[in-house]
């Protein structure tokens, strides 16, 4: 809030050269945001997907879980005025990739009774099979 204060009174007193850095930080931070959250949905999405390979099973649970997270996702990166998405496919998926590693440290508490370290949990995931799940889903 601070920030569109600040802005406001750059654009009133005439400074637009520091008002559209302003600007550029505000969607910097806007941006930063969008990625946060879709990184921390994408965590619960690899947690159920992990089980599901590893558990070769699933659950109700599980499933309502996992179509949450992409309904999420989607929502998030969804441009409501202005149409489009925040962030490209490829971008999503780095987000993905980014929570992964923290998907499986979860997901080894939980898998299997959580007798598995994460770096066991992740020689018995098929990440392939994983990767051709988001992009249908997303």
């Amino acid at each position: 809030m601070e920030e569109l204060l600040e802005l406001r009174e750059l654009l009133m007193g005439g400074n637009i050269s520091d008002a559209l850095l302003l600007v550029e930080e505000l969607t910097e931070m806007s941006r930063e945001d969008k990625i946060n959250k879709i990184y921390s949905f994408g965590i619960i999405l690899l947690l159920h997907l992990i089980k599901q390979s590893v558990e070769n099973r699933s659950t109700r649970s599980w499933e309502v879980s996992l179509a949450n997270a992409v309904r999420q996702i989607q929502r998030c990166n969804q441009r409501r005025k202005a149409g489009g998405s925040y962030l490209t496919p490829s971008e999503i998926r780095e987000a993905l990739e980014d929570a992964y590693a923290t998907a499986l440290d979860q997901a080894s508490l939980e898998a299997l009774g959580g007798k598995y370290e994460a770096r066991e949990l992740a020689e018995m995931v098929d990440r392939q099979a994983i990767a051709l799940i988001l992009p249908q889903s997303l």
